[in-house]
Order: C-alpha cells, then structure tokens, then sequence
C-alpha cells in the first residue's frame, strides 16, 4: 500500500512507561533531534518522585511530551497528537490529554494481565473497544526487535533494553525524523560497548522498517523547518542554561566562578553541568548540606569569587539563616531557586511558585534582596546574566527563581555572540587610602569590596550589625535604623537600572493579563490565539519580581481588570494589591503540573464575555 503525507503547523507527541522504560532517554533524543531537523520545540519530562516507583502502577508513569513545529513554539503542548505507551498505565494516565482521533502506539507486552491488574483495568483497552475513538497501533515490540534482529548475536535481556529505542525509531518514521544523530549519540554513548552499539542501532532502524513496511501506518507527517533567524542554535533545559550562564558571567567579570551547593531535585543538574566547566577554572564544592553549602558560596564572595548556590523547595528554608548573613555583610552572592511542589518534601519532581512570599520575606529582620524570575528555559541564560550583574553593581545577595518545568524542560537557544552580552563587572576597592568596608558608591549605595590580604585593606565583616562606613561591630539603635534603610534603599534603586514592562496589545482598556515565571508559555500561547480570534486584551510578563518595574503602578491603573494566573494560591497577586491597592482577579493552580493554554484561554474568554467572576 502506497504512503501519503501530511503537513502539519505543530504535533505533540508523549512517550510514556515505567520510570525503567527509558522515556525520559527517547523523549531527549526526539526533541534534539527535531531541533536537528530545524522544527521550534518545548519539552516537559513528567516524572514520578519515588527513585524507582513501582512498576505498572499508575502514579509509578515517566513520561517526557514534545511539542514541535514550524513556528515558535512556548509550550510543551496541551493536548497529545500521539502517544508511546509501553504498558496499560501509561494509557489510562494519559488518556484524558490525547486529543479525539489521536495515535496511540502501544507495547503489547505491557498489557499482560498483572499490568492490566496494576493500571486498575477489567479489562484489555486494546481489545474491548474503549479506545475506539482513537487510531490504535498494538505492537509487540520485544517480538519486532528480536526479529529484525535474528541474525545478529544479541541476547534476550539486551534486546528487551532497547524496546524504547525501537519506539524511537517508530515514531522518527511517523514525523520524518532523520536518524543520523540519534545514531551518532549511541555510538558516543556506548563507545567501546559494540554489542550494545549494534542492539541499538538496529533497533532504531527496527522500528523505523516497521512503520515503513506495516501497512496500518498509512501516512508520514511532515513538519517544515521554522523560519529561525540565522545563528548556532543548540537544544538547551533551564539548569543547563543557568549553568552556561553563571560561566559566561564569570568570564565577563574577569572573576572566578565557584558554587556551592547539595544535592536537591530538581535543582541538581545545575551541580552536574557546572561541573563539565572545569577547563574554565570553575570551581564547585558538593557541600555536606544545604548550609554548608550557601556559607561556603559566602566565604568564596568574601574572597572575591563570583559565587552562587543552588537549591530548591525544603533547601530553601535551610538557607535563611545564611541569606540574611548575605544580606547584613552585603557580599554579591547568586541564589538559584528551583521551585517544587510543598510544603516540606511536598512532591519533589512536580513544579509550582509557591517560594515567592518567601524569597521576598523568608528571613527574620528586615533583610531584602533583588529577586528575579526566569520566562523559559532559554531565559535563564539571560537572567543569570542578569542576575550577576546586579549583584556584583550593587554588592547585594540576588535570588533567581526557576521551577522543575523550566529547569528540566527544553528549547532552542540561539548562542549569543560575545559583543551581544551585557557588561558585567566586579567593583574591587583598591586604595587603602580611601578604603572603609562600608564607604557607599553615591549612585548604587554599594559599599566597598576589598579581598582579603591586601595591606592597607584589613577588615572584618560578620553577622552583627554594623557602623556606617567603618563597618566596626555597632549596637547604637539610631545606627541601626539607618543601616537597615541603606539596605532597603539600596534594592529599592535596582529598579532605575531594569529595563520598564512592557505592554503587548492595547495600551490602556478593559482587561490586561499579567504573567510571571514558568506561566509566561501558556499564558503568551493564550494571549495570541485570542487576539487571533479578535477578543481585545493586553498582556504583561513580569521577570523583576523586587523591585517591580518602575512603570507598573502606571500601568496597572490604565487597565480597569487585571488578571492573573499563577502556580501558587495567589502569591503575586498578593503582592501587587498590597504594593497598588489595586483588585487582581487570581487564577490559580497547584496541581504540581503547568498551565495548559486552553485552560488560560477559557477562563479569560469567560472574563471577556462576564459568564464566570474569577476571585
């Protein structure tokens, strides 16, 4: 039977199994593959927290959904165009997202009668007829691999390893994937393993035959190149980008990086990637802790460091105390917060903005910090750019917030060139004649930054308050109150040094839609196709979080209704009708999982034509 094809604008596709199964692998290499390909993408790995959950079971499903097209792309997709399913959870899980008359490929192994049993089925979903309204391929994958590789000396066990690799290869056929990177990946992967090299590769081509030669698959899908302004463009998450970003900060500043950090999901990655920059002269320190991390990061910006910490979620709380060490000796230090679902352990793989109350109040006294948020995983490069240069201008702490779907999600990144970057620069005293701790630069309020050893330049700092200018230990109440104003005045003038917001749409009207952080995806995907549809709104992205922009009073009271969707119960809100005395219509989530777009869009159509009063 002859083939056809299909264009398409954009698919999402979802590979879902046993946290074993090797989905979070194949989601990685179709996405950078299709990137390869020339297509936008965005990415969302889905996993469950446990280390191994159990198999079979519903809450134990990894999943990983690509979203990729011709245009940009800001989400990873709310509905499934197609969906791998390596057993008969990964089905029940998933089914709600597919869209009516989507492609479900499943292992037929994994819907045996103890996985049927597990996923809480009476019976077979690819038998009884419930998946009617779907095109259902039930594929016996281990059976495929074992054939196509019949003449080859491979073992069972290996074969049943490279099952999602045949999916891979499947699914590559269906979107007109190239393989020849996925090939190059294996062989890099497995360098000096050939019967692993040779188990993989066939069966990527396995599973690609299969398509091609299997009659039920009758149409190959074709998604053209996006128009992507020239450039180097590579696949990149948002740890990886804070990472990359915290290297070229340093390297602008002329500064050594150092970071010190404990392990924490989701946050981790930022160690692992930090950790391939040695040839850089980064220097990074796995601490015992989460406080022996931040102080050691404390101590390398006394000495003259760049320094960063990185942490997420109950790791957050255990760095108060240093935070406001940070604070009182006014050392440049960068804060990564990876956001995750509390409290407490809460659900650590799972993203949500509920640290923002305590990024701005979450140390006792009065001791506050610039705080900025990242939009997408690309956006973190920019940020922590960002973020090193305020805190090396202002000589203040700055906290970066990030969450678990930027900093493991995906996109393309075009590689900035070397005149395109910022200036960032470290500001080191270096006249012992002018020298006090404490002297302030009459325009940042900085005080004076001198490494230790320098004759001349001795002093001390620490966690008791301190003497204008001399920095000497001080108790006087009256000094006290004019420190912690200089602190806060201090922050306060970041804000005539960021750019202003800016509003996308009409300038002044009925109803604007602020966003911040992770929701700016769904939200800028909604704001667009409801302007396509003629509905008149405005839209505002929010990345400086303290100060706000200058001009966002001005804006909020041009608008009659504001609303505005947040991961959290309503901490922004909060914020801003504190700050404006002006209502925030909230809309709220805190299901451990993003925004979808359409979710955003009928709630703001429903506000547009006054069938629902969100509160």
């Amino acid at each position: 039977m002859a083939k056809t094809s299909e264009h398409l604008e954009e698919a999402t596709i979802r590979f879902a199994g046993d946290s074993g199964d090797g989905m979070q692998l194949i989601g990685t290499q179709f996405s950078e593959t299709s990137g390869v390909a020339g297509n936008e993408v965005n990415t969302f790995p889905d996993y469950p927290s446990e280390i191994r959950a159990p198999e079979g079971t519903l809450y134990g499903v990894s999943a990983f959904q690509v979203h990729f097209g011709t245009h940009h792309i800001y989400t990873p997709g709310d509905t499934i165009d197609v969906l791998v399913a390596m057993n008969a959870a990964s089905v029940k899980v998933n089914l709600p997202a597919i869209k009516p008359g989507g492609m479900i490929i499943a292992n037929i192994e994994g819907f045996d009668e103890r996985n049927l049993k597990l996923a809480k089925y009476t019976t077979n979903p690819l038998d009884d007829g419930s998946l009617s309204g779907y095109e259902v391929h039930a594929i016996d994958f281990h059976k495929e691999i074992k054939a196509a590789l019949g003449e080859l000396d491979i073992s069972s066990k290996l074969i049943g390893k490279t099952k999602n690799i045949f999916a891979l290869g499947l699914t590559y056929w269906l979107f007109q994937r190239p393989l020849d990177a996925t090939i190059a990946w294996i062989n890099k992967k497995f360098k000096g393993k050939d019967d692993i090299i040779l188990a993989n590769v066939h069966a990527l081509r396995a599973g690609w035959n299969y398509a091609q030669k299997n009659p039920d698959f009758k149409t190959q899908y074709v998604i053209d190149r996006s128009a992507l302004s020239p450039g180097r463009y590579r696949n990149i998450t948002g740890n990886e980008a804070i990472a990359l970003g915290l290297v070229v900060a340093a390297k602008k500043a002329s500064m050594p990086l150092f970071l010190g950090s404990y392990p924490i999901t989701p946050a981790t990655d930022i160690l692992h990637a930090i950790s391939g920059y040695k040839k850089y002269g980064v220097k990074h320190l796995q601490a015992e802790d989460e406080i022996a991390g931040i102080c050691s990061a404390i101590g390398a910006a006394y000495g003259g460091n760049l320094a960063v910490t990185t942490t997420s979620g109950p790791g957050l709380s255990l760095k108060t105390e240093a935070m406001g060490l940070a604070v009182m000796t006014e050392l440049p230090l960068i804060i990564v917060d990876v956001q995750r679902a509390g409290p407490s352990t809460g659900m650590p793989t799972k993203p949500e903005q509920g640290d923002l109350l305590m990024a701005m109040f979450g140390r006792h006294g009065e001791a506050p910090m610039p705080i900025l948020a990242a939009a997408s995983p690309a956006d973190c490069f920019d940020i922590t750019l960002e973020a090193a240069r305020i805190a090396l201008k202002y000589m203040t702490p700055v906290l970066i917030l990030s969450d678990g779907y930027i900093g493991q999600s995906s996109e393309p990144w075009k590689a900035p060139t070397v005149e395109s970057l910022p200036e960032i620069k470290a500001y080191f005293a270096t006249d012992p004649t002018d020298f006090s701790p404490y002297k302030r630069d009459e325009k940042t309020l900085r005080r004076q930054w001198a490494i230790p050893g320098f004759e001349g330049m001795e002093h001390r700092i620490g966690g008791l308050e301190k003497e204008d200018v001399s920095g000497n230990v001080s108790q006087d109440p009256a000094n006290h109150e004019k420190m912690v104003h200089l602190r806060q005045e201090k922050v306060d003038r970041v804000a005539q040094d960021i750019p202003e917001a800016v509003v996308e749409g009409e300038q002044e009207g009925d109803l604007l839609m602020l966003s911040w952080g992770s929701t700016y995806g769904a939200a800028k995907t909604a704001y667009e196709r409801m302007r396509a549809s003629g509905h008149i709104l405005s839209f505002v992205h929010l990345r400086y979080m303290n100060p706000f922009p200058r001009n966002l009073g001005d804006i909020l009271n041009r608008f009659e209704r504001i609303a505005l969707p947040e991961l959290n119960s309503g901490q922004l809100q909060f914020l801003l009708q504190a700050k404006y005395l002006k209502r925030i219509i909230g809309i709220h989530k805190v299901q451990g999982k993003p925004f979808k777009s359409r979710e955003l869009e009928e709630k703001l159509v429903n506000l547009l034509t006054e069938k629902e009063i969100l509160v």
